[in-house]
C-alpha cells in the first residue's frame, strides 16, 4: 500500500509538470505572436520604405560593429599608451625633485619638463589637493589616466580632465609641497579618432543619398504601373506618359499589363458589336409583332399579346445591358448633383414620393461613365420605388470616397438573401414578389457598374423600415 501511495505520488508531479511546461509553451507561443504581430504592424507597408530599410539597416549595423571595434580597441589602446606615457613622464620628474629638491635644481627641473617633456611643472609650497571633482560622462580620458598615475606614482594625486577643454592638470601630492603638472589633451587622449568617426558616417551619408537617388528611380516605375492598373480598373484612362520602363522585370510586367488590357479591351469591343447586331435583329422582329398586332381588333387576346411584346421588349434591353455592361464608355468629370437631379426627374413617372438630400453645399465632380452610372442609380431607385411608397437618395463625400445612398419603406430583404440578389435572374419569392415584369438583372446590373468604377454596392437596413442600397466608388 505504501509503494503504491509513492506510485501515486510520483505520477501526480509528473503530470504537474508536464502542465506547467505546457503552460510555459502557450506563454512562450503567446508572447512569439504578439512580438511577431507588434512588429509587423510597426513596419512600413510601402515598398519604397522597406527597400530603405533593408539598405540602410546593414549600412548602420556595419558602421555600429566598426565603431565599437574602433573604439574598444584602437581608440582605448592608443588612450591608455599615451596616458602610461605622461604618467611615467611625471613619475621621472617627481623621483629627479625628491633627489635634489633644491630651488635652483627645482627651476632647471620646471625648465626641462616644459622644453623636453612638454609638461608646464610648477611647485605649490603649501596647500592640500583640491576636492574631488566629478567624473565626466565619458570618462575614458579620467579611467586611464587615473589608473596610470597611480600604477607610476604612490603618493597622494589629483586630476582635473573637464575644466579647460584642451588641458589636462594632474597635481601630487609630496611632502608638504604640491606639485602641479599641466599637460595638453592630445598627449594623453586619442584625440584624432573623431575624424575616423566623421569620415565614416560623411562617406555613409554620402553612399546613402546616392542609393536613396537610384532606389527612387526603380520605384517610379512600379508606381506608374500601380496607378495605370488602378486606372483601368476604375474605367478610368491610363496616364498618358505610361510606358514600360525601368529595371528588366518591371518593364516585364507593364508589357503584361498593357498587352492583357488590349485583350480585355478588344474582347468586350468584339462581344458589344456582336451584342449590337443580335439586339439589332430581335429588335427587327419585335418592331414586326407591334405592327401585326396594330392590325388587329382590340380584342382580349390582342390586348395580352401587346402586353406580352411589351414586356419581351423590356426583359431584352435588360439582357443586353447586362450582357454588354458598361461597353467602352470613358470616365469623364461629372456633376453629380446635376446628374442625380436627372434621375430625381426622371423617377417623377414611378408614381411614389423621391426625394434628393445632399450634405455638401457645392459640386461634387466625380470622374464616372455618366450614363452606365446612371443607369445604375435609376435601378436603384426603380427597385426601391416598385416595393415602397417612399424613396430617400443621399449622396455625400467621406474618406475620398463618394457614397449614395438609397432608402425606401418597403417590405426590405433577409439578411440571408441580401448576397443573393445580386446573382443574375436571382429573384425573391417572398419579401421581393416577382409579379411585375421583373427580370432580377436591375441589382446585378447596378453592382457591375460600381464595380466597373473600382466601388461596390452593399444593402443593409433602412432608417425608413426597408431597404438601404449603398453605392460607394473611390474618388
Amino acid at each position: 500500500m505504501a509503494f503504491l501511495g509513492q506510485s501515486s505520488g510520483a505520477t501526480s508531479i509528473r503530470l504537474g509538470m508536464r502542465r506547467l511546461l505546457a503552460g510555459v509553451a502557450k506563454a512562450v507561443t503567446f508572447v512569439q505572436s504578439e512580438g511577431m504581430r507588434l512588429v509587423s504592424e510597426l513596419l512600413p507597408k510601402g515598398l519604397y520604405a522597406r527597400a530603405l530599410i533593408i539598405i540602410i539597416a546593414p549600412i548602420v549595423v556595419l558602421e555600429g560593429v566598426v565603431a565599437f571595434v574602433f573604439m574598444e580597441r584602437h581608440w582605448q589602446a592608443v588612450t591608455s599608451r599615451l596616458s602610461e606615457a605622461t604618467a611615467r613622464d611625471i613619475a621621472a620628474l617627481i623621483s629627479v625633485y625628491e633627489q635634489n629638491p633644491s630651488e635652483e635644481s627645482a627651476s632647471k627641473l620646471i625648465e626641462m619638463a616644459r622644453e623636453k617633456l612638454n609638461l608646464q611643472m610648477s611647485i605649490l609650497k603649501q596647500g592640500d589637493l583640491p576636492p574631488a571633482r566629478p567624473k565626466p560622462f565619458f570618462d575614458l580620458l579620467d579611467r586611464e589616466l587615473s589608473r596610470q598615475i597611480a600604477t607610476q606614482v604612490s603618493s597622494p594625486y589629483w586630476i582635473d580632465t573637464v575644466g579647460q577643454s584642451h588641458l589636462v592638470e594632474i597635481r601630487v601630492k609630496h611632502k608638504d609641497e604640491i606639485l602641479r603638472f599641466v599637460a595638453r589633451r592630445s598627449q594623453t587622449y586619442a584625440s584624432n579618432s573623431e575624424i575616423f568617426l566623421v569620415w565614416m558616417v560623411g562617406s555613409s551619408v554620402i553612399l546613402l543619398t546616392v542609393a536613396i537617388m537610384f532606389l527612387r528611380n526603380q520605384i517610379r516605375p512600379i508606381l506608374r504601373l500601380a496607378e495605370a492598373a488602378d486606372a483601368f480598373g476604375k474605367g478610368r484612362p491610363e496616364p498618358p506618359d505610361f510606358k514600360p520602363r525601368g529595371a528588366r522585370e518591371v518593364r516585364q510586367a507593364a508589357q503584361a499589363f498593357l498587352e492583357m488590357k488590349e485583350r480585355i479591351t478588344t474582347h468586350v469591343e468584339q462581344r458589344t458589336t456582336m451584342l449590337a447586331g443580335v439586339s439589332h435583329d430581335l429588335r427587327t422582329v419585335l418592331t414586326r409583332f407591334k405592327l401585326q398586332l396594330a392590325l388587329l381588333e382590340d380584342t382580349p387576346e390582342a390586348i395580352s399579346l401587346r402586353g406580352d411584346v411589351s414586356e419581351m421588349q423590356h426583359m431584352l434591353e435588360d439582357y443586353l445591358a447586362f450582357a454588354k455592361g458598361h461597353g467602352g464608355e470613358e470616365a469623364k468629370p461629372v456633376k453629380l448633383k446635376d446628374l442625380l437631379n436627372e434621375i430625381l426627374d426622371e423617377a417623377a413617372v414611378l408614381g411614389v414620393d423621391v426625394q434628393l438630400k445632399t450634405r455638401q453645399r457645392k459640386d461634387i465632380v466625380v470622374p464616372l461613365k455618366r450614363h452606365a452610372f446612371k443607369r445604375a442609380v435609376s435601378n436603384l431607385v426603380s427597385n426601391a420605388a416598385r416595393f415602397g411608397e417612399t424613396v430617400v437618395i443621399r449622396a455625400a463625400t467621406e474618406r475620398r470616397r463618394l457614397r449614395i445612398e438609397v432608402d425606401d419603406d418597403g417590405p426590405g430583404i433577409p439578411p440571408e438573401e441580401r448576397n443573393h440578389v445580386f446573382e443574375p435572374f436571382y429573384r425573391l419569392d417572398v419579401a421581393r414578389n416577382q409579379d411585375k415584369g421583373n427580370t432580377g438583372l436591375g441589382l446585378a446590373i447596378a453592382r457591375d457598374i460600381a464595380r466597373s468604377h473600382g466601388g461596390d454596392i452593399t444593402l443593409g437596413e433602412s432608417s425608413m423600415g426597408g431597404l438601404r442600397a449603398i453605392i460607394s466608388i473611390p474618388l
